[in-house]
């Protein structure tokens, strides 16, 4: 692992979001918990949002292998997934503005407990934006939300590819004016830190094990020689001196 004094070159940090910051599924299944009870609709929450969160990867690979239809938001995709669900669940009752309603749920996600105090210490640092596959209305959405004080909104959508396709990674660094080993990706996702390592980013590996809740199969501890592994953002910041 590399030392600490090693990254003195590093400027910014980019982050994932979905599971790193923000807790997605305890977020989404809360919200739509209460918002259906005021409506007095009934669904299996729970398996409507595993279900939609198991459909992501594939919605993104759609959008990959078909250069030709062009790029496609992730609301976009949330919502076609939706629909999908909606009738394979049989949810009876929702009108377009109640679907609506349920795709801006990923605007509406809270942060997991250091969140917040972590980056605001690394913010005295570096420059810190999310690195996502969310859309740019979605993370800035989110960050008003959950109180995420970013420094400036980095999007998929910015570069019109998903990570973990090298012009995301490249396309960040390049924004910020800074080279690829100036940037250091922060992730709970192994596979994310993998790719930004290819690209020539340093990275930073904190474990969210609780992210897919009884479903997590994977990303329990570190499995790569990343830059720094750490418990939780404030143990980030520790190790970057902050």
């Amino acid at each position: 692992m590399t030392t600490t004094s090693d990254l003195s070159a590093v400027k910014a940090l980019v982050f994932d979001v979905f599971g790193t910051v923000v807790d997605w599924r305890t977020s989404l299944i809360t919200d739509f918990m209460w918002w259906s009870g005021q409506r007095g609709i009934s669904a299996d929450w729970t398996a409507l949002v595993d279900g939609w969160r198991g459909m992501y990867m594939a919605s993104m690979d759609e959008v990959r292998k078909h250069p030709e239809r062009g790029y496609v938001m992730l609301d976009d995709l949330h919502r076609r997934s939706l629909e999908q669900l909606v009738e394979r669940f049989a949810i009876k009752g929702l009108t377009d503005a109640d679907l609506d309603h349920l795709t801006k749920g990923w605007h509406r996600l809270n942060p997991w407990p250091d969140s917040v105090a972590g980056l605001t210490r690394l913010k005295t640092k570096f420059v810190i934006s999310p690195l996502s596959n969310g859309n740019v209305a979605l993370l800035t959405n989110m960050a008003k939300f959950a109180g995420l004080p970013w420094d400036l909104i980095m999007s998929a959508e910015l570069f019109e590819h998903y990570k973990p396709d090298p012009e995301t990674y490249l396309g960040a660094a390049r924004l910020l004016g800074l080279k690829p080993e100036q940037v250091m990706m922060v992730a709970a996702h192994n596979g994310d830190l993998a790719a930004a390592q290819k690209h020539g980013l340093r990275t930073a590996f904190v474990a969210r094990p609780t992210e897919y809740g009884p479903l997590q199969k994977v990303d329990f501890e570190a499995t790569g020689n990343w830059d720094i592994v750490a418990k939780d953002f404030g143990g980030i910041a520790d190790k970057l001196g902050c």
